[in-house]
């Protein structure tokens, strides 16, 4: 009896619906765990840069210096990318400006354009950063259920085995009760993690935005400064 309720010796002896459940809980799993790495290693790298990148800018470096140094030193990092757009619409602003003795662009348009580049700029990184979490918040919420499908299924198919063998012993409930209680058990395995992660990283993604919010709300009253009325 021992050999025969092994975990290996249930999935083998599972009926086929059973095992092509357990079979999509394995892949939403291994999806559900590589989002998880790949999105602790991305924002892993965000938080980093960001702290990095943000004392760099507010320790008195050039902007122009940082501007140039965001492809080696931050690529693909959300808050430079907003530095990014929104000082290159600034001085895109200045260049079409160039007949102003002082430099300096005209309020209204110029500043409009640079707020509208950095809101476009943080809505796309805050979708890149967003991509892939509703997939863990849908495998945390559907895994449970199906493999309680599987669960009853495999109830089913042990019922009708019993009644067909007239035999109501433990002995011959159990291997049958016990394959069809493994697919509840693969599901609990898929969902746990997709929503421990998935609060996580939308946590963490929270913190995030704010503090790109904040900085593009600061950058644009440094930006004003240079804008005259």
């Amino acid at each position: 009896m021992a050999e025969q309720l092994t975990v290996w010796s249930l999935i083998l002896g599972a009926g086929i619906v059973v095992k092509a459940v357990l079979l999509l809980l394995i892949l939403l799993s291994i999806m559900s765990w590589g989002i998880i790495f790949n999105k602790w290693r991305i924002y892993r790298k965000t938080k980093r840069d960001a702290e990095s990148f943000s004392a760099s800018f507010w320790g008195g470096s050039d902007m122009d210096t940082l501007l140039a140094g965001i492809p080696q030193q931050y690529k693909d990092s959300p808050l430079p990318n907003i530095f990014q757009s929104g000082y290159r619409e600034y001085m895109r602003n200045r260049r079409d400006s160039g007949n102003d003795k002082d430099g300096k662009i005209v309020a209204g348009g110029g500043l409009d354009g640079i707020r509208r580049a950095l809101d476009a700029a943080l809505s796309r990184e805050l979708e890149g950063l967003s991509r892939h979490l509703a997939f863990l918040a849908t495998v945390g919420s559907t895994a449970p259920f199906i493999g309680l499908f599987g669960t009853v299924w495999g109830i089913m198919n042990a019922f009708q085995g019993i009644a067909m063998s007239q035999n109501t012993s433990l002995a011959a409930v159990a291997p049958g009760i016990a394959e069809a209680l493994v697919a509840t058990a693969f599901g609990l395995v898929a969902a746990i993690p997709a929503v421990v992660a998935y609060n996580k990283f939308t946590s963490d993604l929270k913190r995030i935005a704010a503090g790109m919010e904040q900085f593009s709300s600061e950058f644009l009253n440094i930006i004003s400064r240079h804008i005259r009325s």
